[in-house]
């Protein structure tokens, strides 16, 4: 993909095009979470660690009413506050391990522009937010947010068995593919010989 630099400054990851096809129709899911038109906020470091625990993570968009869905778009001001250096530095304390993600502008045809937030999944292991904090003290230290695919769309801890087990089985796929990468042997369990143990009786 070309990198494309909007006249604000901002790095374009996503065409309008893109952006009209994400947006038509859009509703929150587990992967897409759409907020109002507000500057960066150290708040949306708990949409950002959730993210990071699916399989695929996720992108946020910011601009979209998010009970109504109308657009909103972001002003200057607004836009100015998302730079992803800064933005990367405060979520960083917050996040074990490290979280990736990209911030970048995009424009909707009618001419708003929205920063689009895409979250990676994290690598080997599950993202615990090791301290606690936040604009409104949202984030707990210990704690690993999801966002179910199974429940309202929301970021919030952990709360379930089958939410938990859908973490540990992303992580134990990404730690076989990392052995195997590694073209280390990836250990399987064996049953126990009740023939070798009884010697054939």
């Amino acid at each position: 993909m070309n990198i494309r630099i909007h006249p604000s400054g901002f790095r374009i990851a996503m065409t309008t095009d893109e952006l009209e096809s994400l947006l038509e129709g859009a509703e929150e899911t587990d992967v897409l979470e759409l907020k109002g038109a507000m500057p960066w906020d150290i708040g949306l470091a708990k949409d950002i660690l959730a993210m990071a625990n699916l399989q695929d993570g996720g992108r946020i968009v910011i601009g979209i009413e998010d009970i109504t869905y109308a657009r909103q778009g972001l002003d200057e001001a607004q836009l100015a506050t998302y730079k992803s250096d800064e933005m990367r530095d405060q979520v960083a304390p917050f996040a074990d391990p490290y979280v990736e993600f990209s911030t970048s502008v995009a424009t909707d045809r009618q001419g708003l522009r929205y920063v689009v937030i895409a979250v990676a999944p994290f690598r080997e292991i599950p993202v615990i937010c090791k301290r606690s904090g936040g604009s409104k003290n949202e984030l707990q230290e210990g704690t690993i947010y999801y966002r179910s695919p199974t429940r309202r769309p929301q970021s919030a801890r952990v709360s379930s068995a089958s939410d938990m087990r859908s973490i540990v089985e992303v992580a134990a796929a990404r730690q076989m593919q990392r052995f195997r990468k590694l073209d280390l042997e990836v250990p399987t369990a064996k049953g126990f010989d009740y023939d070798a143990e009884l010697g054939g009786l």
